[in-house]
C-alpha cells in the first residue's frame, strides 16, 4: 500500500531488503541477546530516518549489515547493563514511595505535636514509649518516678487522650488496625 509521500521506487526498496534484513537479524540475535524481530525492527526504523533525512544509502546491501550489526551491539551493552529481576527483590517498596513517605512523615510531625499537648504527665510517658530506645515499662516508671502497676492504666488513658486529639487530624485507623 503506498502513501501519498511516498517516493517512487521506495516500496520497491523495502520489499527487496526484507530478505536481507531479516536473515542478518537472525543471524546477529543470538549473540546480542535480543530477538531477531526486535532488530530487524530497529534497522527498519533507522532506515525510515535515513529516507526521512538524506535518502537512501548508496550501498543498501552494505548499509543493512552495517545496521543490524550497529544494533546488535546497542542490544549486547543494553543487556550488560541489565540486572534480571528476582523475587527476593521487591519491584517497589513502601520505602520508594514518594507519595508515602511524604505522607509517613505528616503523620510522625501531627503525632508528635499531639504528644505535646496532651495533659498532665502524658507527654512524658508517650514520648518514653515512642523511643526509638525502646525503654521497658520499669525503665519508663522510673523515669516518670511511678509505679509500674500504675503504668499500664496510665499509659492507656494517654493513648485515649492521643486518640481523640489525633482522629480529627489524620483520620481512622487504616483496615485490620483494633480500636476500643
Amino acid at each position: 500500500m503506498k502513501t501519498a509521500d511516498a517516493a517512487p521506487g521506495r516500496e520497491d526498496l523495502f520489499h527487496a531488503l526484507r530478505p536481507l534484513v531479516a536473515a542478518e537479524a537472525r543471524a546477529e540475535a543470538p549473540g546480542a541477546a535480543v530477538e531477531a524481530r526486535d532488530l530487524e525492527q530497529a534497522v527498519w526504523v533507522r532506515l525510515l530516518e535515513r529516507m526521512a533525512g538524506e535518502g537512501p544509502p548508496p550501498d543498501t546491501v552494505r548499509w543493512v549489515r552495517t545496521a543490524v550489526r550497529a544494533e546488535a551491539r546497542h542490544g549486547r551493552r543494553t543487556a550488560a547493563h541489565e540486572l534480571p529481576y528476582t523475587r527476593a527483590q521487591p519491584a517497589a517498596g513502601a520505602d520508594s514511595d514518594p507519595e508515602r513517605a511524604a505522607l509517613r512523615a505528616d503523620r510522625k510531625r501531627a503525632l508528635r505535636s499531639a504528644v505535646g499537648r496532651t495533659p498532665g504527665r502524658c507527654p512524658r510517658l508517650l514520648a518514653a514509649m515512642l523511643s526509638p530506645d525502646d525503654p521497658t515499662y520499669r525503665e519508663i516508671a522510673g523515669e516518670l518516678g511511678i509505679s509500674q502497676g500504675s503504668l499500664g492504666p496510665m499509659r492507656s488513658r494517654c493513648l485515649g487522650c492521643l486518640r481523640r486529639m489525633l482522629t480529627p487530624e489524620i483520620g481512622t485507623a487504616e483496615l485490620g488496625g483494633k480500636r476500643r
